[in-house]
């Protein structure tokens, strides 16, 4: 799908109150797109509209939670009252937990897989059907993470949450290509968002410097949502089934296809070094 003019194309965003969602929405507002904007943060969700407007474009937003079935529905019903089908879906809502599998409380799944899984499947069931019927080109983006390419033990749930969207990706890749849409599972490595200070910790990590070290560690990336962003449109662009961003996700992905018992000792003794660090501070 050209994205180099997206005028009269619309863009639905979700998770679209800050970090990627909102980067995301207002890089396609810049390309052109009018956008449809979602999240449960009312206030940040209107700091981003009001942005995506002042660059001339048509906005629509509303206060949603992916989650949740009847929202999404509502949303879904509401947005096709005026629009056939959007043209790009960036399905992003998303929330992290670290833990290992016996740290994770049965609560913590229900939560995770609900935004992380069933919140890209509610973006899915609930707009790919009319993209599909209206029988124009389009493209699906589904945010997913570096750890939906490599298992990590202290993200058990989380990954495995990312892993499944990677796999849903591209199952649903195979299935559109005859219908002109295109899908891309996006696995950025380390961003600098607020998803690190709002996830949810538990054991070592909960403690208020573990966390902090991990927020002072990313921030030391310099990894911009922005990036993301431009990398997301560049992936739209050639169609990418899977698409990396930054160095050390592109490394694991590779490592993985080439050299996964090289990968697999790395991962092992980066969760050691991890681990020891948490128990000293």
């Amino acid at each position: 799908m050209d994205v180099r003019n997206l005028a009269g194309k619309w863009a639905l965003v979700t998770g679209a109150a800050s970090g990627i969602g909102k980067a995301t929405a207002l890089a396609l507002a810049r390309r052109g797109a009018d956008v449809v904007l979602c999240d449960v943060d009312q206030k940040g969700l209107k700091i981003t509209q009001d942005l995506a407007a002042s660059l001339g474009r048509q906005t629509v937003a509303r206060q949603v939670d992916v989650s949740r079935r009847d929202e999404m529905a509502s949303f879904a019903d509401e947005v096709h009252q005026d629009l056939e089908a959007i043209d790009i879906l960036v399905n992003n809502a998303g929330v992290a937990l670290g833990a290992s599998f016996e740290e994770t409380l049965l609560e913590d799944w229900d939560w995770i897989i609900g935004i992380n899984l069933l919140g890209v499947i509610h973006g899915l069931h609930y707009f790919v059907p009319n993209m599909v019927a209206r029988g124009r080109a389009g493209h699906v983006v589904n945010i997913a993470s570096m750890a939906g390419l490599l298992a990590v033990r202290a993200l058990s749930a989380y990954s495995t949450t990312k892993f499944a969207v990677v796999g849903l990706s591209e199952a649903l890749r195979a299935e559109l290509e005859s219908h002109g849409i295109g899908v891309t599972a996006v696995c950025p490595g380390f961003v600098n968002t607020p998803l690190v200070e709002s996830a949810r910790m538990r054991g070592k990590a909960a403690e208020a410097l573990a966390r902090q070290e991990i927020v002072d560690f990313i921030e030391r990336r310099q990894h911009t949502p922005e990036r993301v962003a431009e990398k997301i449109l560049r992936a739209i662009q050639r169609n990418r089934a899977i698409a990396p961003v930054f160095p050390e996700a592109w490394l694991g992905y590779y490592m993985k296809r080439f050299t996964p018992r090289l990968l697999a000792w790395a991962l092992r003794k980066g969760s050691e070094r991890a681990e020891k660090g948490t128990a000293q501070s």
